[in-house]
């Protein structure tokens, strides 16, 4: 079962996932967690990152942005290193280039086209 954990401020994203993933979860395909800052990431990477196969994280959150996130995470979680998407409602050059060269593996915008996102999901995993 690939273990993923999202990552966002917004609290109403747990739903969402679970909505467009039930058939998944359901088959335990999927197992996700849910993180609503990058403090907290973090602390659930601590707890699961031997496990955790995907990182989906936004990028514009108050404290510790997603891009300060994926610094970290490339840093301090390589042993295998997790595959890190980042989410953002602004696609900008900026933002993009800036998590490339962080070490993103994929970026995507906000409102996420879920049927997309499944088949990222079944190509990283």
């Amino acid at each position: 079962m690939a273990k993923i954990l999202v990552v966002d401020d917004e609290t109403d994203v747990q739903i969402l996932f679970q909505q467009r993933f039930r058939k998944e979860i359901r088959k335990g395909e999927l197992n996700f967690h849910f993180a609503f800052s990058g403090e907290e990431a973090l602390k659930v990477l601590d707890d699961i990152k031997h496990e955790t196969v995907l990182i989906l994280s936004d990028i514009n959150m108050p404290g510790m942005t997603g891009l300060e996130l994926l610094k970290t995470i490339k840093r301090d979680f390589n042993e295998p290193p997790p595959v890190v998407m980042m989410v953002t409602a602004y696609g900008d050059d900026e933002n993009y280039n800036t998590a490339k060269s962080l070490g993103a593996d994929d970026f995507l915008t906000k409102p996420v086209d879920f049927k997309l996102l499944k088949e990222k999901l079944i190509q990283n995993i």
